[in-house]
């Protein structure tokens, strides 16, 4: 028996040393569920908020522009320090920031304050994906990137579904200031996961030699470049138009799901907990779906690039019956219609995600993520405070229309 204990000891642990990458992948995902905690905190307690400070829903939407216009900034910048001075010091700097930054949040009184404490919280979200993509580069060859990206974009999802059940108990319990800082202490529990398990692969002390070899360490001899060098590259715009025209559509359904199921749906606090959470659901499904069909298309012979854009396409098309939104009564209906749209886009950002460090060495991988990502948040900054004033003047219709599309 003794014996049977140890082999099992032994076997589990060769493979955790033979699939170590997995484990950073899960740490990753773990920082990036954090990090949408904090982000979505605001908008699960928008209701309370508006009805507290009296803001009006453009108001509101000048105050999500804020947090957008600061990461879209921080993306650029976030990205090029990353490549200089590596994954792990920005990591730390990030979760440290946007943490205190979110428990700032418990002394907004108004739209300049709370538009202030957003700004210096997208400051530091801005550095988790870049940070994370880079990490994936390091850790895994380009086969299996898409899966480890799936993993990673079920972050945003897992943060959605836990923040609007744990948000509405802390509102419900102890009060709207105190639900943020009590969600801004998760990230310095994360940090102390994170000092013990990374280390660049090379350097990390429980990989093993066949881990390493397959992981792979071609390019490392190259240098990062200055952010500016990338635009002369046609890919790189691609990409950057492509999430900026997308990305406002994702966020509209983080920043304003809760939102929309009260004033259109009638629902309670407790009917946003109980519910809001269920389309995220889905989006991590489309999330590990899109990552792993992107792998599968590769293993049977397409090419990266067409393995990458039909994914890309299928994920987008299927965004589209959203818009029945419009036309059903019933809120559980409706939910399930969102539920499938963030399913695709979720889907569709597997590949789109990936693209970045398909096309570019680990080196420069989180300085071209960050040009693409600060695409994407310009666009969605844009977008938000027409969202307001559209629902502020006529409705939330042509809001669907515009996400739809």
């Amino acid at each position: 028996m003794i014996a049977l204990d140890l082999t099992i000891f032994w076997e589990t642990r060769m493979n955790f040393k033979n699939n170590l990458r997995w484990y950073i992948a899960g740490t990753i995902f773990l920082a990036t569920t954090i990090n949408y905690i904090d982000r979505q905190a605001l908008s699960v307690a928008a209701p309370v908020i508006r009805k507290d400070l009296g803001l009006s829903n453009e108001q509101y939407g000048w105050i999500v522009s804020a947090f957008l216009l600061a990461y879209a900034i921080m993306q650029i910048v976030s990205g090029s320090v990353i490549d200089r001075i590596g994954t792990n010091k920005v990591f730390c700097l990030a979760v440290s920031w946007w943490s205190i930054a979110n428990m700032l949040h418990a002394f907004g009184k108004g739209v300049w304050s709370l538009g202030a404490f957003r700004f210096l919280l997208g400051m530091g979200e801005a550095g988790n994906y870049p940070a994370a993509m880079k990490a994936i580069s390091e850790w895994f060859p380009k086969e299996e990137r898409s899966k480890a990206v799936g993993i990673l974009n079920m972050g945003p999802g897992m943060g959605a579904i836990i923040a609007p059940p744990l948000m509405a108990w802390l509102i419900l319990s102890f009060g709207w200031k105190a639900a943020f800082v009590l969600t801004g202490t998760i990230g310095f529990l994360w940090l102390l996961l994170w000092r013990w398990m990374y280390h660049p692969p090379a350097e990390h002390p429980k990989i093993s030699k066949e881990e390493l070899a397959h992981i792979g360490q071609e390019d490392d001899e190259n240098e990062p470049v200055p952010w500016l060098h990338f635009f002369k590259y046609k890919q790189v715009w691609g990409a950057a138009l492509a999430r900026f025209v997308s990305d406002g559509a994702f966020y509209f359904f983080v920043f304003w799901l809760p939102s929309w199921l009260a004033d259109v749906k009638g629902f309670t606090l407790t009917e946003i907990g109980l519910f809001a959470w269920i389309p995220f659901v889905l989006s991590d499904i489309g999330s590990f779906a899109g990552g792993w069909t992107s792998s599968k298309l590769i293993a049977s012979g397409k090419s990266l690039d067409a393995s990458r854009k039909w994914v890309i396409w299928l994920g987008a098309i299927f965004v589209v019956p959203v818009l029945g939104c419009l036309y059903i009564e019933s809120p559980y209906w409706a939910i399930a219609l969102i539920s499938f749209a963030l399913f695709a886009t979720q889907f569709k950002q597997a590949a789109l995600f990936t693209l970045p460090i398909d096309l570019f060495t680990k080196k420069n991988a989180a300085s071209v993520w960050g040009i693409t990502g600060s695409a994407g948040s310009f666009g969605a900054m844009l977008f938000t405070p027409v969202i307001g004033w559209l629902v502020d003047t006529i409705s939330y219709s042509p809001v669907f229309v515009i996400v739809a599309f």
